[in-house]
Protein backbone atom coordinates (compact mmCIF):
# COMPACT_ATOMS: atom_id res chain seq x y z
CA UNK A 1 0.00 0.00 0.00
CA UNK A 2 1.45 3.31 -0.67
CA UNK A 3 1.70 6.20 1.50
CA UNK A 4 -0.90 7.88 -0.39
CA UNK A 5 -3.57 5.07 -0.27
CA UNK A 6 -6.08 5.31 2.09
CA UNK A 7 -6.94 2.25 4.69
CA UNK A 8 -11.16 1.28 3.65
CA UNK A 9 -13.06 -0.65 6.25
CA UNK A 10 -14.92 -3.07 3.35
CA UNK A 11 -15.88 -6.14 4.84
CA UNK A 12 -16.47 -4.78 8.52
CA UNK A 13 -19.99 -4.77 10.26
CA UNK A 14 -20.54 -1.32 12.10
CA UNK A 15 -22.86 -2.50 15.09
CA UNK A 16 -25.51 0.37 15.58
CA UNK A 17 -26.68 0.42 19.25
CA UNK A 18 -30.22 -0.08 19.71
CA UNK A 19 -32.69 2.03 21.91
CA UNK A 20 -33.97 0.09 24.87
CA UNK A 21 -37.60 0.21 24.06
CA UNK A 22 -39.28 -0.28 27.22
CA UNK A 23 -42.90 -1.89 27.17
CA UNK A 24 -45.60 0.60 28.20
CA UNK A 25 -46.73 0.00 32.33
CA UNK A 26 -50.11 -1.55 32.04
CA UNK A 27 -51.21 -1.79 35.81
CA UNK A 28 -55.04 -1.76 34.78
CA UNK A 29 -54.90 -5.21 32.22
CA UNK A 30 -52.97 -6.52 35.45
CA UNK A 31 -54.78 -6.33 37.50
CA UNK A 32 -58.21 -6.82 35.64
CA UNK A 33 -56.53 -10.29 35.23
CA UNK A 34 -55.83 -11.06 38.79
CA UNK A 35 -59.62 -10.18 39.50
CA UNK A 36 -60.68 -12.89 36.90
CA UNK A 37 -58.24 -15.47 38.57
CA UNK A 38 -60.25 -14.78 41.55
CA UNK A 39 -64.06 -14.87 39.71
CA UNK A 40 -63.21 -18.02 37.90
CA UNK A 41 -62.19 -20.16 41.14
CA UNK A 42 -64.92 -18.34 43.16
CA UNK A 43 -62.25 -16.76 45.85
CA UNK A 44 -60.92 -20.44 46.76
CA UNK A 45 -57.96 -19.33 47.52
CA UNK A 46 -55.94 -22.95 46.59
CA UNK A 47 -56.89 -22.50 43.53
CA UNK A 48 -56.41 -19.27 43.11
CA UNK A 49 -53.08 -20.04 44.45
CA UNK A 50 -52.47 -22.84 41.64
CA UNK A 51 -53.60 -20.19 38.90
CA UNK A 52 -51.08 -17.59 39.96
CA UNK A 53 -48.44 -19.75 39.84
CA UNK A 54 -49.46 -20.74 36.26
CA UNK A 55 -49.90 -17.80 35.17
CA UNK A 56 -47.43 -15.69 32.83
CA UNK A 57 -48.52 -12.15 34.03
CA UNK A 58 -45.61 -10.00 35.35
CA UNK A 59 -45.55 -10.13 38.82
CA UNK A 60 -41.94 -8.31 39.16
CA UNK A 61 -43.39 -4.98 37.07
CA UNK A 62 -47.09 -5.03 38.85
CA UNK A 63 -45.90 -6.64 42.53
CA UNK A 64 -48.03 -3.18 44.26
CA UNK A 65 -51.16 -3.71 41.98
CA UNK A 66 -51.38 -7.31 42.56
CA UNK A 67 -51.23 -6.59 46.07
CA UNK A 68 -53.79 -3.60 45.74
CA UNK A 69 -56.43 -6.92 43.97
CA UNK A 70 -55.26 -8.91 47.45
CA UNK A 71 -56.35 -6.43 49.85
CA UNK A 72 -59.20 -3.93 48.11
CA UNK A 73 -60.31 -5.94 45.20
CA UNK A 74 -59.05 -4.17 42.85
CA UNK A 75 -56.35 -1.57 42.25
CA UNK A 76 -56.31 1.51 43.87
CA UNK A 77 -56.29 5.20 41.90
CA UNK A 78 -52.51 6.32 42.14
CA UNK A 79 -51.94 7.82 44.92
CA UNK A 80 -55.04 7.08 46.97
CA UNK A 81 -56.66 4.29 48.85
CA UNK A 82 -60.26 4.39 46.93
CA UNK A 83 -60.36 1.19 44.09
CA UNK A 84 -60.58 2.46 40.67
CA UNK A 85 -62.58 1.84 38.01
CA UNK A 86 -62.56 -1.42 35.87
CA UNK A 87 -63.50 -5.45 37.32
CA UNK A 88 -63.67 -5.75 41.07
CA UNK A 89 -63.66 -9.05 43.01
CA UNK A 90 -65.65 -9.55 45.95
CA UNK A 91 -63.12 -12.31 47.96
CA UNK A 92 -60.86 -9.54 49.25
CA UNK A 93 -59.36 -9.04 52.58
CA UNK A 94 -61.66 -5.77 53.06
CA UNK A 95 -64.63 -7.29 51.48
CA UNK A 96 -64.51 -10.53 54.12
CA UNK A 97 -65.72 -10.51 58.09
CA UNK A 98 -63.64 -8.75 60.42
CA UNK A 99 -63.38 -12.58 62.09
CA UNK A 100 -59.53 -14.15 62.48
CA UNK A 101 -60.91 -17.90 61.31
CA UNK A 102 -62.12 -16.13 58.16
CA UNK A 103 -59.07 -13.89 57.30
CA UNK A 104 -56.68 -16.59 58.51
CA UNK A 105 -57.29 -18.05 54.99
CA UNK A 106 -55.81 -15.04 53.17
CA UNK A 107 -52.94 -14.82 55.53
CA UNK A 108 -52.01 -18.01 54.37
CA UNK A 109 -52.32 -17.41 50.64
CA UNK A 110 -50.40 -14.61 50.60
CA UNK A 111 -47.35 -16.41 53.20
CA UNK A 112 -47.86 -19.29 49.62
CA UNK A 113 -47.34 -16.55 47.37
CA UNK A 114 -44.65 -14.89 48.98
CA UNK A 115 -42.61 -18.39 49.40
CA UNK A 116 -43.55 -18.86 45.38
CA UNK A 117 -42.36 -14.92 44.88
CA UNK A 118 -40.09 -13.80 47.25
CA UNK A 119 -39.29 -10.97 45.62
CA UNK A 120 -43.14 -9.40 46.36
CA UNK A 121 -42.15 -8.72 49.84
CA UNK A 122 -41.13 -5.25 48.76
CA UNK A 123 -44.62 -5.01 47.14
CA UNK A 124 -45.92 -5.81 50.10
CA UNK A 125 -44.57 -3.63 52.32
CA UNK A 126 -44.91 -1.14 49.82
CA UNK A 127 -48.73 -1.37 50.24
CA UNK A 128 -48.86 -2.30 54.28
CA UNK A 129 -47.11 1.40 54.68
CA UNK A 130 -49.29 3.05 52.09
CA UNK A 131 -52.53 1.21 53.88
CA UNK A 132 -51.40 2.19 57.41
CA UNK A 133 -50.67 5.66 56.36
CA UNK A 134 -54.35 6.27 55.29
CA UNK A 135 -55.86 4.67 57.95
CA UNK A 136 -58.63 7.94 58.04
CA UNK A 137 -60.46 6.83 54.63
CA UNK A 138 -60.96 3.10 55.53
CA UNK A 139 -64.59 2.40 57.82
CA UNK A 140 -63.83 1.52 61.45
CA UNK A 141 -64.75 -2.39 60.42
CA UNK A 142 -62.36 -2.27 57.57
CA UNK A 143 -59.37 -0.99 59.82
CA UNK A 144 -60.40 -3.46 62.37
CA UNK A 145 -59.42 -6.18 59.09
CA UNK A 146 -56.45 -4.74 58.74
CA UNK A 147 -55.27 -4.83 62.18
CA UNK A 148 -56.63 -8.91 62.22
CA UNK A 149 -54.72 -9.57 59.07
CA UNK A 150 -51.57 -7.77 60.47
CA UNK A 151 -51.95 -9.19 63.86
CA UNK A 152 -51.82 -13.26 61.96
CA UNK A 153 -49.00 -12.17 59.41
CA UNK A 154 -47.08 -11.42 62.39
CA UNK A 155 -48.06 -14.53 64.00
CA UNK A 156 -48.08 -16.80 60.78
CA UNK A 157 -44.31 -15.30 60.78
CA UNK A 158 -45.16 -13.76 57.01
CA UNK A 159 -42.22 -14.96 55.19
CA UNK A 160 -39.96 -11.12 55.43
CA UNK A 161 -42.47 -8.93 56.81
CA UNK A 162 -40.08 -6.60 59.03
CA UNK A 163 -42.04 -5.14 61.78
CA UNK A 164 -40.79 -1.57 61.14
CA UNK A 165 -42.88 -1.44 58.31
CA UNK A 166 -46.02 -1.72 59.69
CA UNK A 167 -45.36 0.42 63.58
CA UNK A 168 -43.24 3.14 61.97
CA UNK A 169 -45.92 4.33 59.40
CA UNK A 170 -48.95 4.23 61.85
CA UNK A 171 -46.44 7.07 63.89
CA UNK A 172 -48.10 10.08 62.12
CA UNK A 173 -49.38 12.77 64.11
CA UNK A 174 -53.14 13.24 62.36
CA UNK A 175 -53.91 9.48 62.49
CA UNK A 176 -52.36 9.54 66.30
CA UNK A 177 -54.24 12.54 67.30
CA UNK A 178 -57.54 11.32 65.47
CA UNK A 179 -57.52 7.97 68.25
CA UNK A 180 -57.05 5.78 64.87
CA UNK A 181 -53.91 4.38 65.25
CA UNK A 182 -54.47 3.84 69.24
CA UNK A 183 -57.75 1.66 68.06
CA UNK A 184 -55.20 -0.19 65.49
CA UNK A 185 -52.78 -1.57 67.69
CA UNK A 186 -55.33 -2.28 70.47
CA UNK A 187 -57.01 -4.64 67.90
CA UNK A 188 -53.18 -5.77 66.99
CA UNK A 189 -52.25 -6.77 70.40
CA UNK A 190 -55.79 -8.63 71.02
CA UNK A 191 -55.16 -10.58 68.31
CA UNK A 192 -51.26 -11.21 68.20
CA UNK A 193 -52.23 -12.62 71.86
CA UNK A 194 -54.50 -15.21 71.17
CA UNK A 195 -51.48 -17.26 69.55
CA UNK A 196 -48.59 -16.08 70.98
CA UNK A 197 -47.32 -15.14 74.35
CA UNK A 198 -46.56 -11.21 75.49
CA UNK A 199 -42.35 -12.10 75.60
CA UNK A 200 -43.32 -12.78 71.40
CA UNK A 201 -45.34 -9.51 71.51
CA UNK A 202 -42.30 -7.47 73.35
CA UNK A 203 -39.64 -8.79 70.69
CA UNK A 204 -41.83 -7.67 67.76
CA UNK A 205 -42.30 -4.33 69.18
CA UNK A 206 -38.50 -4.25 69.60
CA UNK A 207 -37.92 -5.12 66.28
CA UNK A 208 -40.40 -2.76 65.07
CA UNK A 209 -38.38 0.31 67.03
CA UNK A 210 -41.46 1.06 69.39
CA UNK A 211 -41.34 -0.69 72.34
CA UNK A 212 -39.90 1.92 74.28
CA UNK A 213 -42.88 4.70 73.02
CA UNK A 214 -45.83 2.84 73.11
CA UNK A 215 -47.63 5.84 74.62
CA UNK A 216 -46.98 7.35 71.31
CA UNK A 217 -49.55 5.55 70.00
CA UNK A 218 -51.85 7.60 72.04
CA UNK A 219 -53.32 10.84 71.80
CA UNK A 220 -51.30 13.95 72.99
CA UNK A 221 -54.19 14.28 75.77
CA UNK A 222 -54.38 10.71 76.94
CA UNK A 223 -50.69 10.37 76.42
CA UNK A 224 -50.21 9.07 80.43
CA UNK A 225 -49.07 6.17 82.78
CA UNK A 226 -52.78 6.23 83.95
CA UNK A 227 -54.21 6.32 80.72
CA UNK A 228 -52.22 4.00 79.52
CA UNK A 229 -52.79 1.29 82.43
CA UNK A 230 -56.96 2.09 81.66
CA UNK A 231 -57.48 1.14 78.33
CA UNK A 232 -55.67 -1.60 78.16
CA UNK A 233 -57.10 -3.28 81.49
CA UNK A 234 -60.62 -2.11 79.73
CA UNK A 235 -59.93 -4.09 76.56
CA UNK A 236 -58.67 -7.01 78.66
CA UNK A 237 -55.31 -6.65 77.83
CA UNK A 238 -54.01 -6.99 81.57
CA UNK A 239 -50.46 -8.65 81.22
CA UNK A 240 -50.10 -5.68 78.98
CA UNK A 241 -50.28 -3.09 81.62
CA UNK A 242 -48.13 -5.30 84.05
CA UNK A 243 -45.86 -5.54 81.80
CA UNK A 244 -45.69 -1.46 81.11
CA UNK A 245 -45.99 -0.76 84.98
CA UNK A 246 -42.57 -2.76 85.45
CA UNK A 247 -41.03 -1.45 82.83
CA UNK A 248 -41.89 2.28 84.59
CA UNK A 249 -40.57 1.18 87.90
CA UNK A 250 -37.02 -0.42 86.43
CA UNK A 251 -36.94 2.99 84.95
CA UNK A 252 -37.57 5.27 88.22
CA UNK A 253 -35.23 3.03 89.90
CA UNK A 254 -32.66 3.28 87.38
CA UNK A 255 -32.43 7.19 87.83
CA UNK A 256 -32.84 6.86 91.68
CA UNK A 257 -29.40 4.44 91.65
CA UNK A 258 -28.23 7.17 88.97
CA UNK A 259 -28.86 9.81 91.14
CA UNK A 260 -27.44 8.53 93.80
CA UNK A 261 -24.40 7.45 92.55
CA UNK A 262 -23.66 10.71 91.72
CA UNK A 263 -24.12 12.33 95.53
CA UNK A 264 -21.91 9.63 96.95
CA UNK A 265 -19.51 10.01 94.13
CA UNK A 266 -19.08 13.81 94.37
CA UNK A 267 -19.49 12.74 98.21
CA UNK A 268 -22.83 14.92 99.16
CA UNK A 269 -23.49 15.61 102.27
CA UNK A 270 -25.71 13.34 104.22
CA UNK A 271 -28.53 14.78 104.93
CA UNK A 272 -28.88 16.07 101.41
CA UNK A 273 -28.66 12.62 100.02
CA UNK A 274 -31.13 11.66 102.54
CA UNK A 275 -33.55 14.19 101.67
CA UNK A 276 -33.00 13.63 97.49
CA UNK A 277 -33.77 9.97 98.46
CA UNK A 278 -36.64 10.29 100.68
CA UNK A 279 -38.34 12.86 97.50
CA UNK A 280 -37.41 10.45 94.80
CA UNK A 281 -38.85 7.50 96.50
CA UNK A 282 -42.23 9.52 97.15
CA UNK A 283 -42.37 10.85 93.69
CA UNK A 284 -42.19 7.48 92.05
CA UNK A 285 -43.47 5.25 94.58
CA UNK A 286 -40.93 2.82 95.14
CA UNK A 287 -41.47 -0.06 97.99
CA UNK A 288 -39.38 -0.10 100.71
CA UNK A 289 -37.87 -2.89 99.90
CA UNK A 290 -36.60 -2.21 96.63
CA UNK A 291 -35.05 1.50 98.28
CA UNK A 292 -32.86 -0.55 100.71
CA UNK A 293 -31.68 -2.87 97.87
CA UNK A 294 -30.60 -0.18 95.33
CA UNK A 295 -29.27 1.62 98.63
CA UNK A 296 -26.66 -0.94 99.51
CA UNK A 297 -25.81 -1.67 96.01
CA UNK A 298 -25.17 1.65 95.42
CA UNK A 299 -23.01 2.71 98.36
CA UNK A 300 -20.95 -1.07 98.25
CA UNK A 301 -19.94 0.32 93.91
CA UNK A 302 -18.97 3.32 95.37
CA UNK A 303 -15.77 1.27 97.36
CA UNK A 304 -12.32 1.43 96.46
CA UNK A 305 -11.64 -2.24 96.43
CA UNK A 306 -7.98 -3.09 96.43
CA UNK A 307 -7.97 -6.47 94.65
CA UNK A 308 -6.71 -9.53 97.02
CA UNK A 309 -5.83 -7.34 99.61
CA UNK A 310 -8.57 -8.41 102.45
CA UNK A 311 -7.35 -6.07 105.31
CA UNK A 312 -7.99 -2.97 102.73
CA UNK A 313 -11.42 -4.43 101.41
CA UNK A 314 -12.37 -5.16 104.97
CA UNK A 315 -11.37 -1.35 106.26
CA UNK A 316 -12.43 -0.06 102.98
CA UNK A 317 -16.00 -1.65 103.31
CA UNK A 318 -16.77 -1.10 107.04
CA UNK A 319 -15.67 2.83 106.56
CA UNK A 320 -18.18 2.98 104.13
CA UNK A 321 -21.15 1.68 106.60
CA UNK A 322 -19.93 3.74 109.23
CA UNK A 323 -19.87 6.80 106.99
CA UNK A 324 -23.29 6.34 105.49
CA UNK A 325 -24.62 4.47 108.34
CA UNK A 326 -27.45 7.08 108.91
CA UNK A 327 -28.80 6.97 105.19
CA UNK A 328 -29.30 3.13 105.92
CA UNK A 329 -30.82 3.66 109.17
CA UNK A 330 -33.31 6.59 107.66
CA UNK A 331 -34.76 3.42 105.16
CA UNK A 332 -34.58 0.15 107.63
CA UNK A 333 -37.78 0.68 109.05
CA UNK A 334 -38.66 -2.50 110.50
CA UNK A 335 -37.64 -5.86 110.63
CA UNK A 336 -38.63 -7.03 107.69
CA UNK A 337 -36.49 -4.67 105.98
CA UNK A 338 -33.24 -4.83 108.35
CA UNK A 339 -33.84 -8.57 107.35
CA UNK A 340 -33.98 -7.77 103.72
CA UNK A 341 -30.07 -6.08 104.09
CA UNK A 342 -28.79 -9.16 105.37
CA UNK A 343 -30.09 -10.93 102.60
CA UNK A 344 -28.16 -8.02 100.13
CA UNK A 345 -25.01 -8.37 102.17
CA UNK A 346 -25.55 -12.97 101.96
CA UNK A 347 -25.72 -12.34 98.59
CA UNK A 348 -23.23 -9.61 98.02
CA UNK A 349 -20.13 -12.04 99.94
CA UNK A 350 -21.53 -15.11 98.20
CA UNK A 351 -21.48 -14.02 94.82
CA UNK A 352 -17.81 -12.22 95.32
CA UNK A 353 -15.03 -14.51 96.57
CA UNK A 354 -13.15 -11.20 97.38
CA UNK A 355 -15.82 -10.25 100.18
CA UNK A 356 -16.71 -13.72 101.48
CA UNK A 357 -14.86 -13.07 104.60
CA UNK A 358 -16.25 -9.93 105.17
CA UNK A 359 -20.08 -10.99 105.99
CA UNK A 360 -19.49 -11.32 110.09
CA UNK A 361 -17.54 -8.06 109.66
CA UNK A 362 -19.93 -6.38 107.79
CA UNK A 363 -22.93 -7.54 110.26
CA UNK A 364 -21.41 -6.60 112.99
CA UNK A 365 -20.39 -3.12 112.10
CA UNK A 366 -24.45 -2.40 110.70
CA UNK A 367 -25.10 -3.29 114.01
CA UNK A 368 -22.96 -1.32 115.93
CA UNK A 369 -24.20 1.72 113.86
CA UNK A 370 -27.89 0.80 114.91
CA UNK A 371 -28.86 -0.15 111.33
CA UNK A 372 -29.59 -4.17 112.38
CA UNK A 373 -31.28 -4.82 115.37
CA UNK A 374 -30.39 -7.92 117.47
CA UNK A 375 -33.45 -9.57 116.51
CA UNK A 376 -33.13 -9.14 113.16
CA UNK A 377 -29.17 -10.85 113.57
CA UNK A 378 -30.86 -13.77 115.38
CA UNK A 379 -33.80 -14.37 113.44
CA UNK A 380 -31.45 -14.80 110.24
CA UNK A 381 -29.10 -16.78 112.05
CA UNK A 382 -31.35 -19.34 113.46
CA UNK A 383 -34.63 -19.17 110.79
CA UNK A 384 -32.75 -17.65 107.78
CA UNK A 385 -34.27 -18.61 104.06
CA UNK A 386 -31.60 -17.69 101.66
CA UNK A 387 -29.33 -20.61 100.99
CA UNK A 388 -27.12 -18.88 98.80
CA UNK A 389 -23.38 -19.63 101.23
CA UNK A 390 -25.73 -19.89 104.11
CA UNK A 391 -23.69 -22.87 106.00
CA UNK A 392 -20.41 -20.85 105.93
CA UNK A 393 -21.61 -17.67 106.75
CA UNK A 394 -23.79 -18.88 109.82
CA UNK A 395 -20.23 -20.96 111.05
CA UNK A 396 -18.56 -17.30 110.32
CA UNK A 397 -20.73 -15.16 112.55
CA UNK A 398 -21.42 -17.91 115.20
CA UNK A 399 -19.00 -15.90 117.63
CA UNK A 400 -20.98 -12.51 117.22
CA UNK A 401 -24.28 -14.07 117.75
CA UNK A 402 -22.79 -15.89 121.28
CA UNK A 403 -21.92 -12.92 121.92
CA UNK A 404 -24.91 -11.08 121.71
CA UNK A 405 -26.92 -14.10 123.28
CA UNK A 406 -24.62 -14.20 126.65
CA UNK A 407 -25.21 -10.08 126.39
CA UNK A 408 -28.71 -10.80 126.23
CA UNK A 409 -28.85 -13.61 129.03
CA UNK A 410 -26.89 -11.02 131.48
CA UNK A 411 -29.07 -8.45 131.11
Amino acid sequence: MSSKEKPTLGGTRIKTRKRNIAAPLDPEAFSDAVVQIYLDNAGDLELVAKSIESSELDFSRYGDTFFEVVFIGCRTQPGTTKPDEGDRHPYSIIECEPKREVILPSVIYTQKILRRKPFLIKNLENVMRRFLQSLEFFEENERKKLAIFTALAFSQKLSGLPPETVFQPLLKDNLVGKGLVLSFVTEFFKEYLVDNSLDDLISILKRGKVEDNLLDFFPPSKRSNESFAEHFKKEGLITLVEYNEKKIFEVKLKEMKSTLTTLITEEADISEVIETVKLQVKDAKLPDIEVVRVLWDVLMDAVQWSGKNQQQNSNSALRQVKTWAPLLNTFCTSGKLELELMYKVQMQCYEDAKLMKLFPEIIRSLYEQDVLAEDTILHWFRRGTNTKGRQSFVKALEPFVNWLEEAEEEE
